[in-house]
């Protein structure tokens, strides 16, 4: 048995460095998911960077942003939590500081007083109107060298994969199992 292995640690100590990688799993086939990931992760600490003489956070934007998207109706927090995929909590804490500094304002509702409805100020609009002005010119750097139709299939591609991981979440949601992406594969099996 020890000779075995000590043929094996011999062997071993002749491969080259490329052929131990060789034989060594990768995530480089998951690449895509990493591009879509850092791409994000870099654009959101660029804007953090250039919002951040205007006062404003990312997390605060991105309230802004969301209600802004959902016209001036006013939007409940919990729906608001919802569609930022965020606690309520962490929203109510935003919607604090942002009715402090003016940007929002909460009202009762029109068909339930005892609920809350978070509308946009003329103030926190002055801030969409920057955001937005800011926001263009940060896309146009970040897309220079795409042609329009490059920016328009990329945009097309991205809006399937976000119809099609909905569709996966919700089906998650609802079985609370996805067998076909292994998920019922026993740990060790996977070694």
């Amino acid at each position: 048995m020890a000779t075995v292995q000590k043929m094996k640690a011999a062997k071993a100590a002749q491969e080259t460095p490329m052929e131990r990688a060789a034989k060594r799993p990768s995530a480089k086939q998951f690449r895509f998911g990493y591009l879509v990931h850092d791409v994000s992760r870099i654009r959101r600490t660029v804007m953090d960077q250039v919002m951040r003489p205007y006062g404003i956070t990312r997390s605060q934007w991105s309230v802004l942003s969301a209600l802004s998207r959902s016209g001036n109706d006013g939007m409940m927090q919990v729906d608001l939590a919802r569609l930022m995929d965020v606690g309520k909590v962490t929203v109510g804490g935003l919607v604090d500081r942002l009715e402090a500094s003016g940007h929002v304002e909460r009202r009762a509702d029109a068909t339930d007083r005892r609920a809350k409805r978070v509308f946009i100020t003329e103030q926190g609009f002055r801030v969409i109107r920057l955001m937005i002005a800011v926001s263009t010119k940060v896309n146009r750097r970040v897309l220079k060298g795409l042609s329009p139709a490059e920016i328009q299939t990329v945009e097309k591609a991205l809006m399937q994969v976000k119809h099609n991981l909905k569709e996966i979440a919700d089906e998650t949601a609802q079985s609370g199992k996805l067998e076909e992406f292994g998920s019922q594969i026993p740990p060790e099996d996977l070694i």
